[in-house]
């Protein structure tokens, strides 16, 4: 499981906000075209030395800003069946959430307002996988009502919201 790296947080707890020039942003945005891009090859692209990449880079690391990751294929893995599932719960939606992020195959946990109070995202084997991981999920004391929504095709996944 990936977890995000410490942030700088303000003083009500919540992360600090970074503001990011533009040279931070195409550094992310060369990054997240290809996240083996050498250094050197960014700074040609966005007009600094390798040095000043490598160290913006670290900075944007140290800052919680990005993290740099593999991202599979699920289905070429053996991962046919992906599905969100939202979580009525009731009580300390926190420790309910933690006790979520704790079943390894649940990769996505978020507490939200409206229907849910928590989705979680699952990637899984087939379908008697996705019973197993909804009774893993159902088996929790304060959760209530579980719905699942199962992917049929991903028509779209980027993570380049953050340069926007």
């Amino acid at each position: 499981m990936t977890t995000p790296p410490k942030v700088r947080r303000d003083a009500d707890g919540r992360p600090a906000q970074v503001v990011l020039d533009d040279l931070s942003k195409r550094i992310i945005e060369e990054l997240q075209e290809d996240g083996r891009k050498p250094y050197a090859a960014i700074g040609k692209a966005v007009g600094l030395s390798e040095a000043a990449v490598r160290q913006r880079v670290q900075r944007l690391q140290t800052d919680g800003v990005m993290q740099i990751v593999a991202v599979t294929d699920p289905l070429t893995l053996g991962f046919p069946r992906q599905a969100m599932i939202g979580i009525n719960c009731e009580g300390d939606l926190d420790s309910v959430a933690d006790e979520l992020a704790s079943i390894e195959e649940i990769d996505y946990v978020v507490l939200t307002a409206g229907s849910f109070d928590v989705i979680v995202e699952v990637v899984c084997e087939g379908d008697r996988h996705l019973l197993e991981i909804l009774g893993k999920i159902r088996a929790i004391p304060a959760v209530r009502a579980t719905e699942s929504f199962v992917y049929l095709k991903l028509r779209k996944q980027t993570y380049s919201w953050g340069t926007r």
